[in-house]
């Protein structure tokens, strides 16, 4: 189908990061409600780096595995991009609080921000994508 090539690869993978960053800002809403409630732990979410080495894995490696035995486990073994997935992480190891709780209003504040912001450039990204196929039929 469109996943096929470069331009349907780009598109599912910006709209994964949407979907990530919309994520981001719900747990980022969710920290900051709780940024007085004795005992919470902020959570953040984690997918850029997952993602990053999955993409990295389809390269072909410089040297090619040789494998002996049918046991062994290659370790070059590429990652399909569309099986990473965000994950929540609760940062259990911080205490900023007398409380007992990890959040800082101002960095919430920040990531919140930061979030929309790169909503709204993955959104443009998009936009230019299907403009610039729009001026290859129209043309």
């Amino acid at each position: 189908m469109y996943l096929d090539n470069s331009f349907g690869k780009t598109v599912d993978i910006l709209r994964r990061t949407m979907g990530v960053n919309l994520m981001r800002q719900e747990v980022t809403a969710n920290n900051i409600a709780n940024a007085d409630t004795p005992h919470f732990k902020r959570q953040v979410v984690n997918f850029e780096t997952s993602l990053t080495a999955a993409l990295a894995s389809e390269k072909k490696p410089a040297f090619p595995t040789l494998m002996t035995n049918e046991r062994h486990i290659p370790f070059d073994r590429p990652v399909d991009y569309k099986s990473v997935v965000p994950r929540r992480v609760t940062e259990w190891n911080v205490q900023g609080k007398n409380n007992g709780n990890n959040v800082d209003i101002e960095e919430e504040t920040s990531n919140a921000v930061n979030a929309q912001l790169s909503y709204n450039m993955l959104v443009q990204s998009v936009s230019g994508h299907f403009n610039n196929v729009n001026l290859v039929l129209r043309g």
